[in-house]
């Protein structure tokens, strides 16, 4: 275990930095290497990480999350209002929708199938976005109309929206009813979310305040109370809980309470992302089946591109009346296209639970997290300092 850990940072480390000095991004690299020392090709990782490769990159998002609520100004988010929540689920259901009326035309599909393959291709992915909406936001791009804040927010509650279409779509594929209610949990989780993660924020923000202990006691207690979060939400699945939103609103609680605390705990969790960024892009990586990229022909890979387009013509409409410059609105549609951590995540359960359209949403996955989580990513660092 200890060589595959070490092998894991190196080879991330290494293939991270050429890809940068290349100018691509490094996750580019560090995906490269996951997929290189992985079962796909040298299988050099044991299989006890593999076998927990899911949660630790639940760790890293978690982190990101974190470091996310801890940098973000609600001031900020209250200039955009109504975009920021149009963000959260219309280019989501844009892209969606494009599935089902473009896949059963590319591939030998049905609807209901096309749909299941649009929910798990639908989320956009916090661990691409996020760290590059706080380096914006700390670097001063785009934040006097909130343009980092909104894409933030947006990415952050969009996954649970795709979620909960995912297992509507994939419970009547298998002959389950699906209630109202499986809609009506969606506002509620977000909102559980919300009132949960505020009041264990300040809860916090006093005992921190009261005990005056070292930033790094703090540091790890908060990332503690984040993991309890996240079982929550696991556990007791049978409670509508969006833990990812409850994480993120902990650090923003926080923010508002006492922004000096804020910046020193920020400062902690931008070390640690140092060494979780490597582990979540190398796993991420080792998870990809190089196999089913042989299958998947140019027909994937023109699915892919084209959904993109709906999913960029469902941000823009998110900014009509905003009154941002047109490339101000073109940098939200590229900031809004990389997908990798959801895909990763649930893009192998169709195959799993026995579905027909397993195999081809596997496939798709794969192709969405290679093309869209190094393009996004590099459209982003290329275009923001020009655009906003």
């Amino acid at each position: 275990m200890l060589l595959s850990i070490a092998l894991i940072i190196l080879s991330g480390l290494l293939l991270g930095n050429i890809c940068k000095k290349l100018r691509f991004p490094s996750l580019f690299g560090m995906i490269i290497a996951g997929i290189i020392i992985g079962p796909s090709v040298f299988n050099l990782i044991d299989p006890s990480i593999l076998s927990i490769s899911s949660e630790i990159r639940r760790i890293a998002l978690i982190i990101i999350l974190i470091r996310a609520g801890l940098k973000l100004d609600l001031s900020d988010l209250r200039k955009v209002g109504r975009p920021a929540i149009l963000m959260c689920f219309l280019p989501a259901c844009f892209e969606i929708g494009g599935m089902v009326m473009l896949a059963p035309i590319l591939f030998d599909m049905n609807r209901l199938d096309a749909a299941i393959l649009g929910a798990v291709i639908g989320a956009v992915s916090p661990a691409v976005i996020v760290p590059r909406m706080i380096k914006l936001i700390d670097e001063g791009y785009g934040t006097k109309k909130g343009i980092p804040q909104m894409i933030l927010a947006g990415a952050s509650v969009d996954d649970v929206f795709v979620i909960v279409m995912f297992t509507t779509f994939t419970g009547l594929a298998q002959g389950r009813d699906v209630s109202v209610m499986s809609f009506i949990n969606i506002p509620i989780s977000i909102l559980f979310g919300i009132i949960i993660g505020a009041l264990l924020g300040f809860i916090l923000y006093k005992f921190f305040l009261i005990t005056n202990m070292r930033r790094i006691i703090m540091s790890v207690i908060l990332l503690s109370c984040s993991f309890i979060l996240s079982a929550f939400e696991t556990e007791l699945s049978y409670i509508p809980f969006a833990s990812l939103i409850a994480i993120m609103c902990m650090g923003i609680v926080i923010r508002q309470s006492d922004k000096d605390m804020a910046v020193k705990l920020s400062g902690q969790y931008d070390k640690l992302w140092t060494v979780a960024e490597i582990f979540l892009f190398v796993l991420l990586g080792a998870s990809v089946a190089v196999d089913y990229l042989k299958e998947a022909g140019a027909n994937a890979i023109i699915l892919v591109l084209l959904v993109l387009l709906f999913r960029m013509a469902g941000v823009y409409i998110c900014m009509i009346g905003t009154g941002l410059t047109l490339k101000e609105k073109v940098f939200c549609m590229v900031a809004y296209t990389p997908k990798a951590t959801v895909q990763a995540a649930i893009g192998g359960l169709p195959l799993a639970m026995g579905l027909s359209c397993g195999e081809l949403v596997l496939t798709v996955s794969v192709v969405a997290i290679l093309l869209t989580a190094p393009l996004g990513a590099f459209g982003i660092d290329m275009t923001y300092k020009k655009y906003l």
